[in-house]
């Protein structure tokens, strides 16, 4: 007898485990969804409790921004309890903190460290202020002191000897002429003078053992500066233009006899 059709082969053991286990994970998951219908009441307080606690966290984050602001910007916590200053020399440390006007205990965030740098900065022998903070309650103000490069006396009647700086500026008034700086002979100074500018800018750029040579400076224009040394001679500078060149020509021109000495135009200096 013929058969027509193939016998089913069992099913391999493998395979009916793999069944049996997929059937198991589907009836899980459907007592595990029987649960949560059978019990609403559980899933909604799960839900208030979720949302409680990001009302808690957006609570906590606006109290510490609320502390951190009043830290920073109202309590003395952080406010300033000491005022350094660097880089004074012969202008008092104390004067500078006076000038400065520093608020004690004021928050550091509130400080306007520009003002404070302008008032300072007003001070006649400070040429330059720096004001940083210095966490957490130290302000610290740096400033550049200004030197003289030379002096002028106001004669007799007059209110005494004044030092300069290289930008013409007169800062100090002393009793006595000062040993080894070299005397304005002009008809007014003041750093709003252009001739003024013109003579202090080429003694400050002129070589150190030059400069400990002369005795006086004059100029009637800014490009006609001119000075005396030590030994009589006198040298025409003119501008403040090509110092090396002018300075390496004067050098072997002082070699020569002479009295006048003009470097103003480097290329064609003459000794007279």
């Amino acid at each position: 007898m013929t058969q027509t059709g193939e016998r089913r082969r069992p099913a391999e053991p493998g395979r009916r485990a793999s069944a049996e286990r997929a059937r198991a994970r589907r009836g899980r998951r459907s007592e595990y969804d029987r649960r949560r219908t059978a019990r609403p009441g559980r899933t909604a307080r799960t839900g208030r409790n979720k949302e409680m606690r990001r009302r808690w966290v957006a609570l906590l984050s606006v109290l510490t921004a609320v502390a951190l602001v009043y830290l920073l910007w109202f309590s003395s916590m952080l406010g300033v309890q000491q005022v350094d200053v660097v880089g004074s020399h012969s202008v008092p440390a104390d004067q500078v903190r006076a000038a400065a006007a520093v608020p004690d205990q004021k928050p550091m965030l509130r400080l306007d460290t520009d003002e404070i740098r302008d008032r300072v900065a007003q001070m006649p022998g400070i040429a330059t202020v720096d004001v940083s903070r210095s966490w957490p309650n130290t302000l610290e103000i740096t400033v550049t002191e200004r030197a003289a490069i030379a002096f002028f006396d106001s004669g007799p009647g007059g209110d005494g000897v004044h030092l300069v700086d290289g930008g013409g500026v007169v800062f100090k008034t002393v009793k006595e002429r000062p040993a080894g700086l070299p005397e304005l002979k002009l008809p007014s100074v003041s750093a709003d003078d252009p001739v003024t500018r013109a003579v202090t800018g080429v003694l400050g750029v002129i070589p150190q053992q030059l400069l400990q040579q002369v005795t006086t400076a004059s100029a009637k224009t800014p490009a006609s500066v001119e000075f005396a040394l030590a030994d009589g001679k006198t040298v025409r500078w003119g501008t403040a233009a090509d110092t090396e060149r002018k300075a390496k020509v004067l050098a072997a021109l002082l070699t020569r006899e002479g009295k006048v000495f003009d470097v103003s135009a480097p290329d064609l200096p003459t000794v007279s």
